[in-house]
């Protein structure tokens, strides 16, 4: 099974206010992540709280998902949030899916494409790349992820995986939306309008 782990435990500072409870179409910004990877055929998803915690619980609650709070996401930054979306998942999960609680322009095809790579090369790490950049949502499988549990401030995501770049298999996409995040009220506006 391909599991998901969506942070959503930041504080949204560069908004200025919530953005996973901000509209998008007839959903949130949250919600709207949560379908597309449902939509992609992901059963289980894990929603790493922190920031606004009840707030985004309560946005997931009837979405059939499981959330965990990260009690470190003040200063763990995304690494936290993915080491208690990993301790989450059950033993039957072959892979996680890691995406963005901000990304909701994200493509379903795209999460598919993703999913696809995995199940076909059984890559330990399979990354989007648009125009030669990496992006989300990428793959971690579980032979790696004991490596990651083990990491500590302030290494980051971006250091595994430019010290695994050897590793990763590449899925190229004609998908921007794979590059970009919802941080500012300009992104936002930015994007909703596409």
């Amino acid at each position: 099974m391909i599991s998901a782990i969506i942070p959503a435990a930041g504080e949204s500072k560069r908004m200025g206010r919530p953005k996973l409870s901000l509209p998008w179409g007839n959903e949130t910004v949250l919600t709207r992540v949560v379908s597309i990877f449902k939509s992609a055929g992901v059963e289980d998803i894990v929603v790493v709280t922190g920031g606004a915690r009840e707030k985004v619980e309560a946005l997931v609650s009837n979405l059939n998902v499981r959330t965990v709070y990260n009690e470190d996401f003040e200063r763990g930054e995304m690494l936290s949030s993915i080491q208690c979306g990993i301790r989450e998942l059950g033993r039957q999960t072959q892979a996680a899916l890691i995406g963005l609680g901000d990304q909701p322009q994200v493509q379903e095809r795209t999460v598919r494409r993703v999913r696809g790579a995995f199940l076909e090369t059984k890559s330990n790490i399979v990354v989007p790349s648009f125009q030669m950049r990496r992006g989300h949502p990428w793959l971690l499988a579980r032979p790696l992820w004991e490596e990651v549990l083990r990491m500590e401030p302030p290494q980051s995501l971006r250091d595994f995986l430019s010290a695994r770049r050897a590793e990763i298999h590449y899925v190229n996409v004609d998908d921007p939306n794979v590059l970009a995040d919802l941080d500012t009220p300009e992104d936002y506006e930015k994007w909703r309008s596409e």
